[in-house]
Protein backbone atom coordinates (compact mmCIF):
# COMPACT_ATOMS: atom_id res chain seq x y z
CA UNK A 1 0.00 0.00 0.00
CA UNK A 2 1.01 3.73 -1.12
CA UNK A 3 2.35 5.58 2.32
CA UNK A 4 0.22 8.45 0.63
CA UNK A 5 -3.22 7.70 0.62
CA UNK A 6 -4.07 10.56 -2.63
CA UNK A 7 -1.84 11.95 -5.26
CA UNK A 8 -0.21 15.40 -4.97
CA UNK A 9 1.04 16.85 -7.68
CA UNK A 10 3.03 20.24 -7.87
CA UNK A 11 5.95 21.77 -9.09
CA UNK A 12 9.57 23.64 -7.28
CA UNK A 13 12.20 25.49 -9.53
CA UNK A 14 15.56 26.24 -8.72
CA UNK A 15 18.47 28.05 -10.52
CA UNK A 16 21.83 27.29 -9.25
CA UNK A 17 25.13 28.65 -10.30
CA UNK A 18 28.16 26.66 -11.71
CA UNK A 19 31.40 26.86 -9.70
CA UNK A 20 35.16 26.86 -10.78
CA UNK A 21 37.88 25.53 -8.75
CA UNK A 22 40.64 27.19 -7.43
CA UNK A 23 42.04 24.09 -5.45
CA UNK A 24 40.75 21.04 -8.02
CA UNK A 25 38.96 17.95 -6.82
CA UNK A 26 40.62 15.24 -8.99
CA UNK A 27 40.11 11.92 -8.25
CA UNK A 28 37.67 10.29 -5.56
CA UNK A 29 37.42 6.65 -3.82
CA UNK A 30 34.58 5.27 -2.22
CA UNK A 31 30.55 6.68 -2.83
CA UNK A 32 31.93 9.73 -4.63
CA UNK A 33 34.50 10.52 -1.83
CA UNK A 34 37.25 12.95 -2.72
CA UNK A 35 40.75 11.68 -2.65
CA UNK A 36 41.71 15.53 -1.36
CA UNK A 37 40.07 18.53 -0.30
CA UNK A 38 38.99 21.49 -2.61
CA UNK A 39 37.93 24.84 -3.30
CA UNK A 40 36.00 27.31 -5.14
CA UNK A 41 33.55 30.30 -6.24
CA UNK A 42 30.73 30.11 -6.96
CA UNK A 43 29.46 32.14 -9.83
CA UNK A 44 26.85 34.22 -11.28
CA UNK A 45 26.03 33.87 -14.66
CA UNK A 46 26.65 30.46 -15.99
CA UNK A 47 23.96 28.58 -14.18
CA UNK A 48 21.11 25.97 -14.57
CA UNK A 49 17.79 26.40 -14.14
CA UNK A 50 15.52 23.37 -13.38
CA UNK A 51 12.43 22.81 -12.65
CA UNK A 52 10.21 19.53 -11.15
CA UNK A 53 6.75 18.99 -11.91
CA UNK A 54 5.45 16.17 -9.51
CA UNK A 55 2.98 13.66 -9.14
CA UNK A 56 2.72 11.12 -6.35
CA UNK A 57 0.70 7.66 -6.83
CA UNK A 58 2.89 6.01 -8.84
CA UNK A 59 3.93 2.57 -8.41
CA UNK A 60 7.70 3.12 -9.06
CA UNK A 61 9.75 6.13 -9.81
CA UNK A 62 9.44 7.61 -13.51
CA UNK A 63 11.78 10.02 -14.60
CA UNK A 64 11.17 12.32 -17.65
CA UNK A 65 13.83 14.71 -18.99
CA UNK A 66 14.12 17.86 -21.34
CA UNK A 67 17.07 19.62 -21.66
CA UNK A 68 16.48 22.87 -23.20
CA UNK A 69 13.15 21.72 -24.49
CA UNK A 70 14.37 18.35 -25.84
CA UNK A 71 14.02 14.78 -24.85
CA UNK A 72 18.00 13.97 -23.24
CA UNK A 73 17.39 10.15 -22.70
CA UNK A 74 20.89 9.42 -22.02
CA UNK A 75 21.22 12.30 -18.98
CA UNK A 76 17.53 11.18 -18.42
CA UNK A 77 18.72 7.75 -17.44
CA UNK A 78 21.55 8.95 -15.08
CA UNK A 79 18.89 11.19 -13.22
CA UNK A 80 16.88 8.09 -12.52
CA UNK A 81 20.04 5.92 -11.77
CA UNK A 82 20.85 8.44 -9.25
CA UNK A 83 17.27 9.30 -8.02
CA UNK A 84 16.91 5.29 -7.31
CA UNK A 85 19.95 5.10 -5.56
CA UNK A 86 18.37 7.22 -3.26
CA UNK A 87 15.25 5.78 -2.23
CA UNK A 88 16.22 4.15 0.84
CA UNK A 89 17.01 7.59 1.99
CA UNK A 90 14.27 9.20 0.58
CA UNK A 91 11.45 6.52 0.41
CA UNK A 92 8.66 8.79 -1.44
CA UNK A 93 10.82 8.80 -4.09
CA UNK A 94 9.55 5.58 -5.48
CA UNK A 95 5.88 6.98 -5.48
CA UNK A 96 6.72 9.95 -7.98
CA UNK A 97 6.33 10.75 -11.55
CA UNK A 98 8.88 13.49 -12.53
CA UNK A 99 8.71 15.93 -15.45
CA UNK A 100 12.28 17.53 -15.60
CA UNK A 101 12.66 20.53 -17.31
CA UNK A 102 16.38 21.76 -17.34
CA UNK A 103 18.30 24.86 -19.44
CA UNK A 104 22.01 26.30 -19.14
CA UNK A 105 23.38 29.46 -19.69
CA UNK A 106 26.58 28.53 -21.03
CA UNK A 107 27.86 25.66 -23.51
CA UNK A 108 27.33 22.18 -21.89
CA UNK A 109 30.12 19.86 -21.50
CA UNK A 110 32.92 21.61 -22.23
CA UNK A 111 34.72 22.33 -19.59
CA UNK A 112 32.53 24.80 -17.22
CA UNK A 113 31.51 22.21 -14.56
CA UNK A 114 27.77 21.59 -16.38
CA UNK A 115 27.47 18.99 -13.85
CA UNK A 116 27.56 21.13 -10.96
CA UNK A 117 25.07 22.95 -11.81
CA UNK A 118 22.87 20.61 -12.97
CA UNK A 119 23.33 17.67 -9.87
CA UNK A 120 22.70 20.84 -7.70
CA UNK A 121 20.06 22.53 -8.99
CA UNK A 122 18.52 19.03 -9.37
CA UNK A 123 19.46 18.18 -5.81
CA UNK A 124 18.00 21.22 -4.37
CA UNK A 125 14.28 20.68 -6.44
CA UNK A 126 14.54 17.05 -5.06
CA UNK A 127 14.68 18.12 -1.67
CA UNK A 128 12.46 20.89 -1.92
CA UNK A 129 9.77 18.32 -3.25
CA UNK A 130 10.80 15.46 -0.65
CA UNK A 131 9.92 17.82 2.26
CA UNK A 132 6.72 19.19 0.47
CA UNK A 133 5.29 15.65 0.61
CA UNK A 134 6.53 14.28 3.84
CA UNK A 135 7.35 17.27 6.00
CA UNK A 136 9.18 14.77 8.93
CA UNK A 137 11.97 14.47 6.85
CA UNK A 138 13.48 18.12 7.50
CA UNK A 139 15.35 17.82 10.52
CA UNK A 140 18.27 18.26 9.01
CA UNK A 141 19.92 21.63 7.31
CA UNK A 142 18.38 22.34 4.28
CA UNK A 143 21.72 23.46 2.48
CA UNK A 144 23.73 20.57 3.95
CA UNK A 145 21.78 17.94 3.11
CA UNK A 146 21.49 19.35 -0.14
CA UNK A 147 25.18 19.45 -0.65
CA UNK A 148 25.62 15.95 0.55
CA UNK A 149 22.23 15.11 -2.05
CA UNK A 150 24.48 16.85 -4.88
CA UNK A 151 27.57 15.62 -4.53
CA UNK A 152 26.35 11.82 -5.07
CA UNK A 153 25.66 12.80 -8.26
CA UNK A 154 28.48 14.70 -9.46
CA UNK A 155 31.09 15.79 -6.54
CA UNK A 156 32.03 19.16 -7.51
CA UNK A 157 27.96 19.84 -7.33
CA UNK A 158 28.20 19.86 -3.62
CA UNK A 159 29.95 23.29 -3.67
CA UNK A 160 27.21 24.60 -6.06
CA UNK A 161 24.82 24.61 -2.97
CA UNK A 162 26.75 27.81 -1.40
CA UNK A 163 28.08 31.30 -2.40
CA UNK A 164 31.52 32.97 -2.09
CA UNK A 165 34.36 30.44 -1.98
CA UNK A 166 33.31 27.36 -0.84
CA UNK A 167 34.99 23.94 0.54
CA UNK A 168 35.09 20.32 0.24
CA UNK A 169 36.78 17.88 1.93
CA UNK A 170 38.25 16.88 4.94
CA UNK A 171 41.08 19.25 6.53
CA UNK A 172 42.04 18.03 10.12
CA UNK A 173 43.17 22.14 10.46
CA UNK A 174 39.31 23.12 10.01
CA UNK A 175 37.04 20.82 11.65
CA UNK A 176 33.47 21.74 9.94
CA UNK A 177 35.27 20.47 6.89
CA UNK A 178 33.85 17.46 5.29
CA UNK A 179 34.38 14.67 3.11
CA UNK A 180 30.69 14.04 2.87
CA UNK A 181 28.43 17.90 1.91
CA UNK A 182 30.57 21.41 1.38
CA UNK A 183 30.94 24.04 3.66
CA UNK A 184 31.35 27.81 2.76
CA UNK A 185 35.13 28.44 4.08
CA UNK A 186 36.07 29.03 7.35
CA UNK A 187 38.01 32.08 7.31
CA UNK A 188 37.78 35.44 6.89
CA UNK A 189 37.90 36.83 3.27
CA UNK A 190 40.16 40.52 2.61
CA UNK A 191 38.09 42.96 0.74
CA UNK A 192 40.63 42.17 -2.06
CA UNK A 193 38.90 38.72 -2.56
CA UNK A 194 35.50 39.71 -1.40
CA UNK A 195 34.37 40.52 -5.19
CA UNK A 196 36.30 38.72 -7.83
CA UNK A 197 35.73 38.57 -10.98
CA UNK A 198 35.29 35.38 -13.74
CA UNK A 199 35.91 36.23 -17.55
CA UNK A 200 35.33 32.68 -19.17
CA UNK A 201 37.34 32.55 -22.39
CA UNK A 202 35.53 29.94 -24.81
CA UNK A 203 38.30 28.43 -26.78
CA UNK A 204 35.34 25.82 -27.79
CA UNK A 205 31.78 25.11 -26.53
CA UNK A 206 32.15 21.30 -27.82
CA UNK A 207 32.19 18.37 -25.55
CA UNK A 208 35.50 16.90 -24.12
CA UNK A 209 37.13 13.98 -25.77
CA UNK A 210 37.68 13.01 -22.26
CA UNK A 211 34.47 13.58 -19.42
CA UNK A 212 35.84 14.13 -16.09
CA UNK A 213 33.97 10.88 -14.74
CA UNK A 214 36.52 9.24 -17.08
CA UNK A 215 39.16 11.35 -15.80
CA UNK A 216 38.78 10.99 -12.18
CA UNK A 217 38.57 6.98 -12.07
CA UNK A 218 42.23 7.34 -14.15
CA UNK A 219 43.60 8.61 -10.81
CA UNK A 220 43.27 4.96 -9.32
CA UNK A 221 46.96 3.96 -9.49
CA UNK A 222 48.50 7.03 -10.97
CA UNK A 223 52.31 7.37 -10.77
CA UNK A 224 51.79 10.76 -9.26
CA UNK A 225 48.52 10.03 -6.80
CA UNK A 226 50.45 10.32 -3.11
CA UNK A 227 52.40 13.98 -4.60
CA UNK A 228 48.60 15.29 -6.05
CA UNK A 229 47.34 14.43 -2.54
CA UNK A 230 50.34 16.38 -0.52
CA UNK A 231 50.52 19.61 -3.09
CA UNK A 232 46.70 19.82 -3.03
CA UNK A 233 46.42 19.62 0.79
CA UNK A 234 49.47 22.28 1.11
CA UNK A 235 47.56 24.15 -1.52
CA UNK A 236 44.34 24.39 0.67
CA UNK A 237 46.41 25.88 3.87
CA UNK A 238 48.03 28.39 1.85
CA UNK A 239 45.57 29.39 -0.32
CA UNK A 240 43.35 29.86 3.47
CA UNK A 241 45.66 31.94 4.79
CA UNK A 242 46.03 33.97 1.30
CA UNK A 243 42.34 34.97 1.29
CA UNK A 244 42.11 35.99 4.83
CA UNK A 245 45.83 38.23 4.33
CA UNK A 246 44.84 39.48 0.73
CA UNK A 247 47.95 38.29 -0.73
CA UNK A 248 47.64 38.77 -4.23
CA UNK A 249 50.84 37.33 -5.32
CA UNK A 250 50.82 34.18 -3.57
CA UNK A 251 46.83 34.07 -4.48
CA UNK A 252 47.83 34.25 -8.34
CA UNK A 253 50.94 31.71 -7.56
CA UNK A 254 48.34 29.13 -6.01
CA UNK A 255 45.86 29.41 -8.62
CA UNK A 256 48.15 28.85 -11.79
CA UNK A 257 50.15 26.05 -10.51
CA UNK A 258 46.74 24.39 -9.41
CA UNK A 259 45.05 24.79 -13.09
CA UNK A 260 48.68 23.68 -14.67
CA UNK A 261 48.78 20.86 -12.31
CA UNK A 262 45.68 19.38 -13.10
CA UNK A 263 46.05 19.22 -17.16
CA UNK A 264 49.92 17.60 -15.59
CA UNK A 265 47.79 14.68 -13.86
CA UNK A 266 45.64 13.95 -17.39
CA UNK A 267 49.02 14.00 -19.58
CA UNK A 268 50.58 11.44 -16.81
CA UNK A 269 47.70 9.53 -16.91
CA UNK A 270 47.37 5.82 -18.15
CA UNK A 271 46.23 6.36 -21.18
CA UNK A 272 47.65 10.35 -20.56
CA UNK A 273 45.04 12.91 -22.55
CA UNK A 274 44.99 16.54 -23.96
CA UNK A 275 42.35 18.64 -23.48
CA UNK A 276 44.01 22.42 -23.76
CA UNK A 277 43.83 23.48 -27.16
CA UNK A 278 46.57 26.14 -29.15
CA UNK A 279 44.49 28.96 -28.68
CA UNK A 280 44.10 27.80 -24.55
CA UNK A 281 48.12 28.30 -24.76
CA UNK A 282 48.25 31.81 -26.30
CA UNK A 283 45.48 33.08 -23.88
CA UNK A 284 47.78 32.06 -20.67
CA UNK A 285 51.45 33.58 -22.05
CA UNK A 286 48.87 36.84 -23.26
CA UNK A 287 47.98 37.04 -19.54
CA UNK A 288 51.01 36.03 -18.21
CA UNK A 289 52.87 39.00 -20.58
CA UNK A 290 50.03 41.66 -19.67
CA UNK A 291 50.35 40.92 -15.91
CA UNK A 292 54.37 41.03 -16.15
CA UNK A 293 53.88 45.00 -18.13
CA UNK A 294 50.83 46.16 -15.82
CA UNK A 295 50.85 44.97 -12.55
CA UNK A 296 47.28 44.15 -12.52
CA UNK A 297 46.87 41.56 -10.43
CA UNK A 298 44.69 38.60 -12.99
CA UNK A 299 45.26 35.25 -13.00
CA UNK A 300 43.99 32.33 -15.21
CA UNK A 301 42.67 28.85 -14.19
CA UNK A 302 41.33 26.26 -15.88
CA UNK A 303 38.48 23.01 -15.76
CA UNK A 304 38.91 19.96 -17.56
CA UNK A 305 38.63 21.17 -20.75
CA UNK A 306 40.20 24.33 -22.91
CA UNK A 307 38.28 27.51 -21.80
CA UNK A 308 40.13 29.51 -19.56
CA UNK A 309 38.65 31.10 -16.64
CA UNK A 310 40.46 34.89 -15.67
CA UNK A 311 40.13 35.89 -12.55
CA UNK A 312 40.56 39.54 -11.54
CA UNK A 313 39.60 42.12 -8.57
CA UNK A 314 36.30 43.75 -9.70
CA UNK A 315 38.18 47.42 -9.47
CA UNK A 316 39.78 46.27 -12.30
CA UNK A 317 37.25 45.31 -14.90
CA UNK A 318 37.93 48.25 -17.33
CA UNK A 319 41.61 47.09 -17.16
CA UNK A 320 40.66 43.60 -17.44
CA UNK A 321 37.64 44.27 -20.38
CA UNK A 322 40.08 46.13 -22.79
CA UNK A 323 42.66 43.48 -22.21
CA UNK A 324 40.16 41.13 -23.52
CA UNK A 325 39.15 43.15 -26.39
CA UNK A 326 42.36 43.88 -27.65
CA UNK A 327 44.57 40.58 -27.05
CA UNK A 328 41.95 37.99 -25.96
CA UNK A 329 39.04 37.74 -28.33
CA UNK A 330 40.64 36.47 -31.07
CA UNK A 331 41.40 33.26 -29.19
CA UNK A 332 37.55 32.83 -28.46
CA UNK A 333 35.38 30.28 -30.29
CA UNK A 334 33.48 33.49 -32.27
CA UNK A 335 34.41 35.43 -30.29
CA UNK A 336 32.56 33.99 -27.21
CA UNK A 337 33.11 35.02 -23.45
CA UNK A 338 31.19 35.26 -20.27
CA UNK A 339 31.33 38.23 -18.19
CA UNK A 340 31.35 36.36 -14.81
CA UNK A 341 31.82 36.70 -11.15
CA UNK A 342 31.26 35.67 -7.83
CA UNK A 343 27.19 35.25 -6.94
CA UNK A 344 25.11 35.23 -4.50
CA UNK A 345 24.45 31.34 -4.99
CA UNK A 346 20.98 29.23 -5.54
CA UNK A 347 17.82 30.67 -5.69
CA UNK A 348 14.30 28.97 -5.43
CA UNK A 349 11.92 30.73 -8.37
CA UNK A 350 8.43 31.52 -8.07
CA UNK A 351 6.13 29.60 -10.00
Amino acid sequence: MNQLTKPTEGSVTWQTPSNIALVKYWGKHGVQLPINPSLSITLRQSTTTTEIKYQTGSDKLTVDFLFEGKPELSFGERIKKFLSAQISVYPVLKELHLKISSSNTFPHSSGIASSASAFSALSLCILSVVRKISPNQGERDFLEEASELARLGSGSAGRSIYAGYVVWGEMKEYKAYSDYFAVPVQTKIHPDFQDMQDAILIVNSGRKKVGSSAGHNLMAGHPYLKARIDQARKNMNDLHSVLSSGDQSRFIAIVENEALSLHGLMLASNPGYLLMEESTYKIIEDIRTFRSETGVPLCFTLDAGPNVHLLYPDKEKGRVKGFIKDHLIRYCSNGQWIDDGMGEGPRELQA
